[in-house]
């Protein structure tokens, strides 16, 4: 009976692709192991608008993935200034808005970019920015909010959709 028993978990393991160690084993099923670019997500909407984003089926980077999505034609944002913008933020894991601007119809405004009270992604990521530009941040947990908070979970990526409405040159 035992060896009966044995041969069975062996047939088991080598069917699920359990069988060894390190590299050689098999990913589980529906877990994405391609990592994600840029253009894999689609953002559709205009500028000044809500935008619509679709999450796609990839692994998130550990990098910030910044992508502009409309070239701007006014101020650039650069260390030091403000920067007035309205923002979208899904989460990638459950591909849910948790805040929106657009909603409120009143832009945030980003003081003193770069050493701004906002997350690292934010003020690394809006560097560069133009007024009636739209911007793409995908943002990894640690320039996000690592082990959590705010209302979002912990190592959560984070997916921005970002229009620069003003920008004010540093005092």
């Amino acid at each position: 009976m035992r060896n009966v028993l044995l041969i069975a978990s062996l047939a088991l393991v080598a069917a699920t692709g359990l069988a060894g160690c390190g590299s050689s084993a098999q990913p589980s099923a529906g877990a994405p192991t391609t990592p994600c670019k840029a253009d894999d997500f689609k953002v559709t909407g205009d500028f000044g608008a809500a935008p619509k984003v679709e999450i796609p089926a990839c692994k998130p980077t550990d990098e910030l993935v910044i992508k502009d999505l409309v070239q701007g034609t006014g101020a650039e944002v650069k260390a030091g200034t403000t920067a007035s913008v309205n923002y979208q933020l899904t989460t990638f894991s459950d591909k849910k808005i948790l805040d929106s601007s657009f909603e409120r119809g009143e832009p945030f405004d980003v003081e003193n970019v770069g050493q701004a009270p906002v997350i690292d992604g934010w003020n690394e990521g809006i560097v560069g920015l133009k007024e009636k530009g739209r911007r793409l941040l995908i943002v990894p947990p640690a320039k996000g909010y690592g082990q959590g908070g705010q209302g979002i979970k912990a190592n959560e990526t984070l997916v921005f959709v970002i229009d620069g409405v003003k920008v004010t040159p540093a005092a």
